[in-house]
């Protein structure tokens, strides 16, 4: 008896959400210990390490030019913004940043998609307005101040819907190779971030080894959401996947015992509602 393709799409999908949500706390936890680009650095180098190890002993068809340029570019897109975003979980609250950079990379996409193929269905412009809301009350403050870092969290959510338009470009692949030339991207941009900056002391044996930890685990995100895209449709492989804040708001929850008020509890919970709602088409 065979799962159908559908399931395994899930299955893949729901295996992303684990992979990038856990990977996102380790990331935010750890470089509140250290420079966040030198930090990611790290996790590219050894994301790269891992899927480029897999990509050549799989002996899987390289990417075509065209495809290997948009991966680099939309990689390069990524690892910026994820270095932007652990540096928002690490000096924020993870609850209410996760969700704000999720909401803005797939609600990105969906704009450009509303342009090049028309109007999205109601389910979406439903959750186009529930993310308003949900950011509104993520972002509201009883005391007349806006959270920390929610300015990182946007730049990093923006940065994150240039990786996915970049990465729907590139069309069918290796998950493998695009996994792999994805890190080589982003090891690119933030390398030479680190080089301006000429940091290269801010971050302990032990960040080096989370940074290390963090980036296998996100590269295997990487790797089970393109599978997720290939093996089923692939609106359906992002209504899961996007769903990986919770789990990073879960162990934030868990671990840091990160406490909310009951309306930004509301906005989170309205904020991670939107996120497969904006990705339905």
């Amino acid at each position: 008896m065979y799962a159908s393709p559908q399931f395994v799409s899930a299955a893949y999908g729901l295996a992303a959400v684990v992979a990038w949500g856990t990977s996102d706390f380790l990331g935010g936890y750890a470089t509140r210990r250290a420079n966040a680009f030198l930090f990611t650095t790290v996790v590219n180098l050894g994301g790269l390490l891992l899927v480029g190890t897999l990509a050549t002993a799989s002996h899987a068809t390289f990417l075509s030019g065209r495809s290997a340029l948009w991966v680099l570019l939309g990689g390069a897109s990524g690892g910026a913004a994820l270095a932007i975003f652990y540096r928002a979980l690490s000096s924020g609250r993870m609850g209410l940043t996760a969700p704000v950079a999720a909401v803005l990379g797939a609600a990105i996409p969906t704009f450009f998609s509303i342009f090049t193929e028309g109007l999205p269905g109601r389910i979406p412009i439903v959750g186009f307005g529930l993310a308003v809301t949900g950011l509104w009350l993520i972002t509201r403050s009883e005391d007349g101040n806006t959270p920390d870092n929610i300015g990182l969290a946007v730049l990093a959510g923006i940065g994150f819907a240039g990786f996915y338009l970049c990465i729907h470009k590139a069309g069918e692949g290796s998950a493998f190779w695009i996994a792999t030339l994805t890190r080589a991207g982003g090891l690119i941009i933030t390398a030479l971030i680190v080089l301006v900056q000429w940091n290269f002391k801010d971050i302990t044996a032990a960040g080096v080894r989370w940074g290390v930890l963090t980036g296998c685990i996100d590269s295997l995100g990487t790797m089970l959401f393109v599978r997720a895209s290939q093996t089923g449709r692939l609106d359906e492989a992002v209504v899961i996947s996007s769903l990986y804040p919770a789990v990073t708001v879960l162990l934030a929850r868990i671990v840091l015992k990160e406490h909310f008020t009951r309306w930004r509890f509301v906005g989170l919970l309205a904020a991670l509602a939107a996120v497969p709602m904006i990705a339905a088409q």
